[in-house]
């Protein structure tokens, strides 16, 4: 509860924003508080291998890249929608998508609430075209399955049976599945998105 015994719908973000997050508006998005939650809340429920968590920033600095190897020419605009497509998750954190389906839709309306003002506040389509839904859910889908096998101790036939298995040649992602500090992957997330949104910015 905040004064007055009103409830408090809003989060405090380092940057001084405060996000609302029932009703979030674009103008208290900022990059910098993206990339730094991101970089802190763990994919699997840090269930995974290694010193470090494997971040939600890293995930999805890996589907971008899974993004673009599926597209022969992506744009700068498509490439940022992928690098963005779990960023609700620096508020709202990481859900396994069991638990997701279970919560039902008061979970999914507040994502999509803050993923359309995410969107507008960095010059993307509030609502993507379905088309471009559908090809950065397969890039997460093989970004599941690589993170599945490679981190999450699930076996190939497992992995295979809940996210399919990728049509690429995976050694080249194997990079990506390196657990970083938080720090490390903040600053290499905030580097894609620049490059990515001057490349976005460009094609106006």
């Amino acid at each position: 509860m905040s004064e007055g015994g009103t409830r408090r719908a809003w989060q405090r973000m380092l940057s001084g924003r405060r996000l609302d997050l029932i009703d979030p508006s674009p103008l208290d998005v900022e990059i910098g508080d993206i990339a730094h939650g991101l970089a802190r809340v763990a994919r699997w429920n840090g269930q995974t291998k290694g010193p470090e968590i494997f971040s939600v920033a890293q995930h999805s600095l890996l589907v971008e890249a899974l993004f673009a190897a599926g597209e022969p020419f992506p744009s700068g605009k498509a490439r940022l929608t992928a690098l963005l497509h779990d960023a609700p998750e620096y508020v709202i954190g990481d859900m396994i998508s069991p638990f997701k389906a279970a919560i039902g839709g008061d979970y999914k309306l507040i994502e999509e609430r803050l993923k359309r003002a995410i969107h507008i506040r960095f010059g993307l389509a509030a609502e993507p075209l379905d088309d471009l839904n559908r090809l950065i859910k397969i890039a997460d889908r093989a970004s599941a399955y690589l993170e599945a096998t490679a981190l999450a101790g699930f076996a190939i036939a497992e992995a295979r049976k809940l996210f399919g298995a990728p049509d690429l040649p995976l050694r080249d992602f194997a990079a990506y599945l390196e657990p970083m500090r938080p720090a490390d992957v903040e600053a290499r997330f905030l580097a894609r998105f620049a490059e990515l949104d001057a490349e976005a910015v460009g094609t106006l």
